[in-house]
């Protein structure tokens, strides 16, 4: 069963890169150009795995449960990594799967993550984690809190998404060239058409409802999760801790393999070498996230993603702060400042997502 979570891994980068899944640009669009559409399309991915997870619990196949609401790491986290993940020019998953295309930046800003949330795990970071998630309120999730089924909430949820998705499927489109397919049928689908948004969210959002039974099969009592597995990948290798390589181990290596299987198909693998500036950003990035994301108890897909489709505190408060982070690292390092006369400075160069 344990290789279940390399077949998983290996889907989602596969449709994360051929989607261009990212959730940092999601963030980022909500505060650059006011566009909601893929902070839409991740919300898909919340309502539909919602519906999935709650079904999975009310058959007795899992077991939800939530620990109390750490309300401070969660808050301190989820800033700094919301901050990290502009630097960085990618979130834990987007690091993964634009390594897999050959971003060397991307591999820079990996490797930092994992190493600082092993260090915020298990190393001299980790007293600083532990103090700050021991400071808890006895709150778990929402519906609990109101006294209500977690059924209500799931219906809010999806007819809250639906509407924004009606919203933004009835919206004119606009015209695009392109050329003539090269490819046909199923290739054409898989590794040359360009994959609608909303699409890319359902795929993703099945993978992450699959992810539940078969990493709980194995022990593993969570679903989709990036940090501790990056954390415990890289004890592994330089411990040699077996015991550590578990469901969550598998899925991220497989992130790497099926991002790699989708770029080198579908043309778009390139080794791409930074220059200085950013390639600063990406270790500095890096490092905040893995910091960021140990404190908070999650990335954008353990807690953002995972957390907040089981109506828990720590997910809806972390998405929050998430969001307000990148909106600061947006205006600090993309929109720029205005200069004491009053005019706008020069836009800086994105950071690519």
């Amino acid at each position: 069963m344990l290789l279940s979570g390399l077949v998983v891994g290996a889907a989602l980068g596969f449709a994360m890169q051929r989607g261009r899944f990212c959730v940092t640009g999601a963030f980022r669009d909500l505060w650059i150009t006011r566009n909601t559409r893929w902070f839409t399309a991740f919300m898909v991915v919340v309502a539909i795995q919602s519906v999935g997870v709650f079904a999975l619990d009310g058959l007795g196949i899992i077991h939800l449960t939530t620990p109390d609401f750490a309300w401070l790491a969660t808050i301190v986290g989820a800033f700094v990594f919301g901050f990290a993940i502009v630097l960085a020019g990618g979130c834990a998953t987007g690091t993964f799967y634009r390594s897999g295309e050959g971003l060397v930046g991307s591999w820079i800003a990996l490797a930092m993550y994992m190493l600082l949330s092993a260090v915020a795990k298990y190393g001299p970071l980790g007293a600083s984690t532990k103090a700050l998630r021991s400071v808890t309120v006895p709150m778990d999730t929402i519906h609990g809190s109101l006294g209500v089924s977690p059924w209500l909430l799931v219906l809010l949820l999806v007819a809250g998404v639906g509407l924004a998705v009606r919203h933004h499927l009835t919206k004119p489109k606009r015209a695009v060239a392109t050329l003539p397919p090269e490819r046909t049928g199923l290739a054409h689908l898989l590794f040359e058409k360009p994959w609608h948004p909303f699409a890319t969210a359902a795929v993703i959002g099945a993978l992450a409802i699959a992810a539940w039974p078969l990493s709980w099969a194995t022990g593993r009592h969570s679903g989709l999760g990036i940090t501790t597995p990056s954390a415990n990948a890289l004890t592994w290798l330089t411990t040699g801790d077996a015991d550590l390589v578990d469901w969550g181990v598998l899925l991220i290596a497989g992130l790497l393999v099926g991002s790699f299987i989708a770029a080198k198909a579908s043309g778009e693998f390139k080794i791409r070498v930074p220059d200085a500036r950013t390639t600063v950003r990406s270790i500095a990035g890096g490092a905040l996230m893995g910091i960021g994301a140990s404190w908070a108890g999650g990335c954008t897909i353990g807690n953002a993603m995972v957390n907040t489709a089981t109506f828990g505190y720590q997910g809806w408060v972390a998405l929050i702060f998430m969001i307000l982070g990148t909106g600061v690292a947006t205006r600090v390092f993309i929109t720029g400042r205005r200069n004491p006369a009053g005019s706008a400075a020069p836009v800086a160069a994105p950071v690519p997502a």
